[in-house]
């Protein structure tokens, strides 16, 4: 193995975790560079080409505008700082890192391993990375909230603030003078193409394919659905102190609910050198790991919902090559980019910046011009690379102190260590706004600007609370005596129930061991469905009354309340509602799908504007409509499973499923429960009941005894198609099972199925 320094070892157990041992942390890290290759290498190779903007030269005109979409938001400024942030050794372990990843692509390109079908099908071939790519590229990150301050600033434009909460509700409530600041330009609906193209994935329809130079402009729009259903990916963590454990051993577990997709997002991996023993989850194309353990500490995240965004407009000069600035003008800065097109010549495209960041948009006509201010421009934003210090902390202190210059995303860090001490720390670069929350695009000419960031150091923590557990779900859980106005965080939370839910359950007793944490990850019981059900009148029709009425709230595969429920929700209550609130078609179509907590607010009288709009502010006015609309969801359930509900299930519509970009390797479809307001998230699509978002990694650990971890990884391990780890989970995920998360080596060894021994090549 040329660039090894002593031997190594890659043991890959009965469930596809690589166990990976070196004499040195830099081997270590070269070899999870090298197995990254042997596991995922089409995955990782199509995210750097999709993140660097060189998706043209490998696919042609099609790719074209993705790619200088990408260059716009690539990180340009100085490495220095940059590899500052992430720890003394961030450089060199992303040096012996790609190095690994290089070594890998030689074996295949040399023919001994065989590259994944991905690259033959598509008649591509792997390059080679450079250190500073594992860090520029920041597209990938889970941002907030560029998108929904356009939709807000549509909302506005055609109704108002509460109506817009049916889209997402604000916590806490916002004042009416916030609005002053929305910039008084109309924007058109397609001003963010751009970003969104910039951060959407790779398809491969032959048109696009096929695409010629003259029709490239046409693949500048990405699907309007990827908005919705980004604004659902979040995750649920917690830690719990030894006294609430039947071991007297503190547990840690974490959900991230992403998108599904083929090959999982995930990979779980263990690194184990003199001075270092992690094992964990990550992301393939990064080193180190974001969420496990280190021997000592266990960790892992959930997104905390802070505003790292913002939409600015600007005023052009009648040259349309500057833009007004305070009392005068400022040119834009230009770069002339040279793109590599499959099947044509070079093409040279300009990238332009303000101040405040890259331009989306431009409209000569009407002289405005858009660009997005984004923390990712600054240094110590690469998405999780501070965990390259965090994931090495060994006590709460330094685990926090580490935080520090964890700069994206935002997050809720949850902490638990052999001493029994637990911890919570929301970390991130937010910005401070001063008199203004940044929910609407607002002018660039000087008025709302960021007056530095919020650190780790400055936001919300606990440190080993008297409750005895710590936890996260997306939640609004900045502390009661913040001040939002003087130091707004951000105001958009997921208010879906998963957060309460999983507090009681511990608050209760029922987490004390491994079995009862990963039975609180998989929980299908949705507050939101019983407090739906809890309003039906007794003049609701009988059979669908009943039913739900003795359903327990929880959406099991087997459930046939849930398929009623669901139903219920999705085509009829929902729908209906939406349309007695908001009878403009166009506006309704900014609200879609609605958001479930307003809804049921509504409906529980709480938004009584709302509730005025629909007809729905007396008694009798809303038992008609959830009459109503249950007997025509009753109806169409008949219609659909026939007319015997005891032969119906959830799980015979809402199925798990992992996309691949080449369909013919898609995972699924798998039978599964949950919804997209239970604890185990199950978003769905609700044109088909396709579960789109929801955890793929499950982890739960036992703090001090390791080997009584568990963990799963949905559809598997591997990302190459035909081989027996790219989808051999997916059947025990779909059923809410775990496997062992092996950590001693006398375990490992029991379990290892392959071993690949690597031997340093001498000259």
């Amino acid at each position: 193995m040329p660039g090894l320094k002593d031997v190594a070892t890659i043991s890959v157990d009965t469930w596809g975790l690589a166990h990976i041992r070196a004499q040195t942390t830099r081997d270590a890290f070269f070899v999870q560079g090298l197995n990254a290759v042997r596991d995922r290498l089409w995955q990782i190779d199509l995210w750097r080409k999709r993140g660097l903007g060189l998706l043209s030269a490998d696919f042609g005109p099609g790719y074209l505008m993705q790619d200088r979409a990408a260059r716009l938001f690539l990180y340009r400024g100085d490495m220095e700082a940059e590899w500052a942030a992430y720890g003394d050794d961030a450089e060199e372990i992303c040096i012996a890192f790609t190095q690994g990843i290089n070594a890998g692509i030689d074996l295949m390109l040399d023919g001994a391993w065989t590259l994944p079908p991905e690259f033959e099908e598509l008649q591509m071939r792997p390059g080679h990375w450079q250190p500073e790519d594992v860090v520029r590229i920041r597209t990938h990150c889970l941002s907030r909230n560029a998108t929904s301050e356009l939709a807000r600033a549509q909302v506005l434009t055609l109704a108002d603030p509460e109506t817009d909460l049916l889209r997402v509700p604000l916590s806490p409530p916002v004042p009416p003078e916030e609005w002053a600041s929305r910039s008084e330009k109309r924007l058109p609906p397609d001003v963010l193409a751009v970003y969104e193209l910039a951060t959407a994935p790779v398809t491969f329809q032959p048109d696009r394919l096929n695409a010629t130079l003259a029709d490239a402009s046409k693949w500048c729009v990405v699907d309007a659905n990827k908005t919705v259903q980004a604004s659902m990916e979040g995750s649920n963590n917690w830690a719990i102190a030894p006294a609430l454990t039947s071991t007297g051993r503190a547990i840690m577990a974490c959900d991230p609910h992403r998108a599904h997709a083929a090959p999982s997002l995930r990979y779980m991996v263990h690194l184990s050198a003199p001075g270092m023993d992690l094992i964990g989850a990550g992301e393939p194309s990064s080193p180190g790991i974001m969420a496990g353990h280190n021997g000592t500490a266990a960790f892992s995240l959930t997104i905390f919902c802070a505003d790292q965004e913002d939409v600015m407009v600007y005023d052009l000069t009648p040259d349309a090559a500057a833009y007004h600035y305070g009392s005068g003008t400022e040119a834009f800065r230009q770069i002339e980019e040279v793109f590599q097109v499959k099947g044509a010549p070079d093409q040279t495209l300009p990238l332009q910046f303000t101040r405040h960041g890259p331009v989306v948009y431009t409209d000569t006509d009407r002289s405005i011009a858009l660009a997005v201010r984004t923390v990712f421009t600054d240094p110590g934003t690469s998405p999780y690379m501070t965990s390259l210090k965090s994931m090495r902390a060994t006590t709460l202190n330094q685990f926090k102190s580490d935080l520090a210059t964890w700069g994206a995303p935002t997050v809720n860090m949850v902490y638990a260590d052999t001493t029994g001490g637990i911890g919570w720390q929301a970390a991130g670069y937010v910005p401070q706004r001063d008199g203004w929350r940044g929910l609407v695009p607002v002018s660039g000419a000087g008025d709302y600007e960021w007056n530095g960031y919020m650190t780790a150091a400055d936001l919300p923590c606990l440190d080993t609370p008297e409750q005895g557990y710590v936890f996260s779900a997306n939640e609004m859980n900045v502390p009661n005596d913040w001040n939002h106005t003087a130091r707004p965080i951000g105001f958009e939370w997921f208010e879906d129930g998963r957060a309460a839910r999983i507090s009681d359950v511990i608050a209760s007793g029922g987490a004390k061991d491994i079995a009862g944490n990963c039975a609180l990850q998989t929980d299908t019981y949705s507050a939101c469905a019983r407090m739906l059900v809890s309003l039906l009148p007794d003049t609701s029709p009988m059979p669908a009354r009943d039913l739900l009425r003795s359903w327990d709230g929880f959406a099991r595969g087997d459930s046939a309340g849930a398929l009623l429920f669901e139903r219920w929700l999705t085509e009829h209550l929902c729908p209906t509602l939406l349309e007695r609130v908001v009878p403009d078609a166009a506006v309704r179509q900014l609200l879609q799908p609605g958001n479930i907590p307003t809804v049921v607010r509504v409906l529980q009288g709480h938004h009584i504007e709302l509730a005025e709009r629909a007809g729905l502010d007396r008694a009798a006015a809303r038992d008609t409509f959830l009459s109503g609309t249950l007997d025509a969801a009753w109806t169409s359930t008949c219609a659909s499973f026939g007319s015997d509900p005891t032969a119906w299930r959830w799980d015979a519509l809402h199925q798990g499923y992992f996309h691949h970009a080449i369909a013919s390797y898609d995972v699924g479809p798998f039978p599964t429960g949950g919804s997209s307001t239970t604890t185990m998230m199950a978003h769905y699509d609700a044109a088909e009941y396709r579960v789109r978002i929801g955890a793929s990694v499950r982890m739960v650990v036992d703090v001090g005894a390791w080997d009584n971890s568990v963990w799963i990884n949905a559809p598997g391990q591997s990302g190459v198609p035909g081989t027996v780890h790219y989808d051999d989970l997916t059947p025990l995920w779909a059923a809410g099972s775990y496997v062992p998360m092996l950590y001693s080596l006398q375990a490992i060894e029991a379990a290892t199925r392959t071993r690949i021994t690597l031997i340093p090549t001498r000259l």
